[in-house]
């Protein structure tokens, strides 16, 4: 039941946990959107913004790979990428295991606090070519700095493979397609997924691989404007997705979503490939292979993301998301 992992703790609880395990006094504290975690931005007496961020029991058992992830962004963080910094505990580490109840009996959760980072989304910003440009750019100064990273536990992230989202996994798909039946889009996934198998299975063993962020989506960069309309890269978010793939997948990745939201999709492409392969350039399979690939993650976002949510719904049941919507409804106010 998705519902108790979750954590839910109350503002108080999360104010003692801050005070606890890294001596920072609060001076405020509200609620972060979040999935299935738990995200608070607190402000301590300094005026200092940090992100108190607290797993989902079920991710928080698996504390090794959540180590590399947090060792990652500290890592990038120290060779120059806008990563999270992450504050140390009161007695040095990176992330805490806690026990807490949450109403469900006690659950242990992995808590973490990190710097604030300004910006917005890629999302909520018109962003130019020459941002794209950046964003590849930055992508793939990521993925070669990780080259660099050391850790015994780096065989965690060989473990994604089993991934429904790896690109390399994309016929995976095809067992979730009942969830579009009736809709024409069908035969395009389908059809997508036909090509895939032809055209781009064959050439996976000649792609480069190494660690990748993975989940480089408009929502997990953060960009502030600087002159003539142009901006600049100010945060990287979320190193959950972080993986052993193929490079050609993350610039995949990138140019599916940034796509989404641009008024002119098609302009995205070539400005990302541009600003990725100024530091590490294509070889001719995976060139030949990122239209494809780019179709592929369209085709998951679209089949997984209506297939979750009905399940999210399903899981929650009628009462709990009426609860919810009704409680929302009463509250709303139009400014």
């Amino acid at each position: 039941d998705i519902t108790k992992e979750v954590p839910t703790l109350t503002l108080q609880q999360a104010t003692e946990l801050t005070l606890q395990l890294y001596g920072v006094t609060m001076t405020e504290i509200s609620t972060l959107p979040s999935y299935i975690d738990q995200n608070f931005l607190v402000v301590d007496e300094e005026g200092t913004k940090y992100v108190l961020k607290i797993m989902n029991s079920e991710d928080s058992k698996n504390a090794t790979l959540l180590e590399v992830q947090t060792l990652a962004t500290f890592f990038l963080r120290q060779h120059g990428v806008p990563a999270q910094t992450v504050v140390h505990t009161i007695t040095g580490q990176l992330m805490s295991m806690e026990e807490i109840d949450c109403g469900h009996g006690a659950q242990t959760y992995c808590v973490r606090l990190l710097a604030y980072l300004q910006g917005k989304t890629i999302a909520e910003s018109p962003v130019t070519r020459q941002d794209l440009y950046n964003v590849g750019k930055l992508a793939a100064f990521v993925d070669k700095t990780l080259q660099q990273l050391v850790s015994p536990n780096l065989d965690v992230l060989q473990k994604m493979d089993g991934l429904l989202w790896s690109l390399s996994n994309i016929p995976l798909t095809e067992g979730y397609l009942s969830v579009m039946d009736g809709d024409p889009l069908q035969d395009v996934v389908r059809a997508v997924i036909e090509q895939y198998k032809l055209h781009v299975q064959p050439k996976i063993s000649s792609f480069r691989k190494g660690i990748l962020h993975g989940d480089m989506n408009d929502q997990n960069i953060l960009v502030t404007p600087v002159d003539n309309g142009h901006h600049e890269v100010s945060g990287v978010l979320d190193f959950s997705m972080l993986m052993n793939d193929c490079y050609v997948f993350e610039v995949a990745i990138i140019i599916a979503y940034m796509m989404l939201e641009n008024p002119s999709p098609l302009d995205v492409g070539g400005a990302v490939l541009a600003g990725w392969e100024s530091i590490m350039v294509l070889n001719e399979d995976e060139r030949d292979s990122l239209f494809l690939l780019v179709l592929g993650r369209l085709c998951q976002s679209l089949v997984y993301g209506r297939y979750n949510l009905l399940n999210k719904l399903w899981e929650l049941g009628k009462k709990e998301v009426e609860r919810k919507w009704f409680k929302d409804a009463s509250t709303f106010s139009v400014s």
